[in-house]
C-alpha cells in the first residue's frame, strides 16, 4: 500500500483511484461497507482501491485541547486498511488551507485536479468544506459537473443499533470489548512500540511489555484477557496474555498505560511494535494489602484469562 500525504504533488501512477472518503477511526463494519462499495466501483472501471482521509483528524485540529477520542492512531489505521486490500492511502494533511476550502474548491482542487480520482464513495451523513457546508448530495452534483462518479452509501445497522465510532467508544468505556468487536468486525486493538518501564513486574514474576495510550480513547480501566501480535523483531508472531490498562493504583502511577504479560514467553520486547487486542474485561483496577495478595490476584487473573482465550 502506498501512502500519499500531499494532494498537490501526486505522481501519475497514484492518480485515478476509486476511493472511500472519511476519517475511518476504528475501521468498523460501517467503514468496511463503504470501502467494499469503492472496491466494486473501482473494479468496474479498472481503478485501484484507495482511501481519502485526513491527519490530524479534523476534530483534533478544531479542538486540540479536547480529551483524546481516537480508537486508532494513524499507524494502526494504515495497518488495518492494508489488510483490507487498500492500494492507495491518501492521508492528506488537514491544515488551515484545507479547512478554508469551500465544497466546490475541495471537489475541484483535491478530488479532481490534485488526486484525479475517478470515483468516490461517502456515507449518507458525509459533510465537507468550510463550515461543513457541503453534504453527500452536493458532492454528487459536483461529481457530475467535474467528471468523477459519486456513490452515497447508507449507514450500517448492527444488532444493537447504528454502527458508529461513538457507539464503539461507549462500549469500550463500559468495559465491553465483545460489544465493541461486534461493531468493529475485529477485536479493538492498541498498537505501538514497547517502552521502558520500572521493571517492577520482573521482580514479581510477571514481566510486562509497556505501551503508551497517549492520544487514544481510554477503555475502562482494569485487567483484560488479550491476544497479542508482535509485529516485528525476532519474536514476531501471535501470543496470548493478560493486560492491565490504567494507572496502576497499587503503585501510584501518574499516566495511564497498557502493561501486557505474554503467556509462555521469554525474551526482550523493548522497541518491538505490538498490537494488543482486548478480548474480555476481567476486573477493575484495585489496591491490595500486600504484594503477596497482589501476586495471588495476578495468578487468578492469568488462570481466568487462559480459560477465556481457550474458548474464544
Amino acid at each position: 500500500m502506498r501512502i500519499i500525504r500531499d494532494y498537490t504533488y501526486v505522481t501519475e501512477a497514484d492518480r485515478g483511484s476509486s476511493v472511500a472518503i472519511g476519517n475511518f477511526d476504528g475501521v468498523h463494519l460501517g467503514h468496511r461497507a463503504v470501502i467494499e462499495i469503492a472496491h466494486r466501483a473501482g473494479a468496474a472501471i479498472g481503478a485501484p482501491l484507495g482511501i481519502l482521509t485526513f491527519e490530524p483528524h479534523p476534530r483534533e485540529y478544531f479542538a486540540p485541547d479536547a480529551p483524546p477520542f481516537r480508537l486508532m492512531n494513524r499507524e494502526t489505521r494504515a495497518h488495518r486498511l492494508e489488510k483490507l486490500g487498500v492500494e492507495r492511502l491518501y492521508e492528506i494533511n488537514f491544515n488551515a488551507t484545507l479547512a478554508a476550502l469551500s465544497p466546490r474548491d475541495f471537489a475541484t482542487r483535491v478530488i479532481h485536479d490534485g488526486l484525479g480520482l475517478r470515483h468516490v464513495v461517502v456515507g449518507s451523513d458525509f459533510c465537507f468544506g468550510k463550515g461543513r457546508a457541503g453534504n453527500a448530495r452536493v458532492l454528487q452534483d459536483l461529481g457530475i459537473e467535474l467528471g468523477f462518479g459519486v456513490t452515497i452509501a447508507e449507514l450500517v445497522e448492527g444488532s444493537t443499533g447504528q454502527v458508529s465510532s461513538t457507539a464503539i467508544r461507549q462500549a469500550l468505556s463500559e468495559g465491553e470489548p465483545r460489544r465493541a468487536a461486534s461493531m468493529l468486525g475485529h477485536w479493538h486493538r492498541i498498537d505501538g512500540p514497547v517502552i521502558g518501564g520500572e521493571q517492577r513486574g520482573r521482580t514479581l514474576g510477571y514481566p510486562t511489555a509497556n505501551m503508551s495510550l497517549k492520544g487514544l480513547h481510554l477503555p475502562r480501566f482494569g485487567v483484560y484477557a488479550v491476544r497479542v501480535e508482535v509485529l516485528d523483531g525476532p519474536h514476531r508472531g501471535q501470543y496470548e496474555g493478560a493486560a492491565s490498562l490504567g494507572i496502576r493504583p497499587m503503585f501510584h502511577a501518574a499516566e495511564p498505560n497498557l502493561e501486557t504479560f505474554l503467556f509462555d514467553f521469554t525474551g526482550d520486547l523493548y522497541d518491538a511494535h505490538l498490537s494488543v487486542g482486548l478480548i474480555e474485561y476481567l476486573r477493575p483496577e484495585a489496591t491490595f494489602d500486600s504484594l503477596e495478595a497482589f501476586i495471588a490476584q495476578m495468578d487468578a487473573d492469568c488462570v481466568r484469562a487462559r480459560s477465556i482465550l481457550a474458548t474464544t
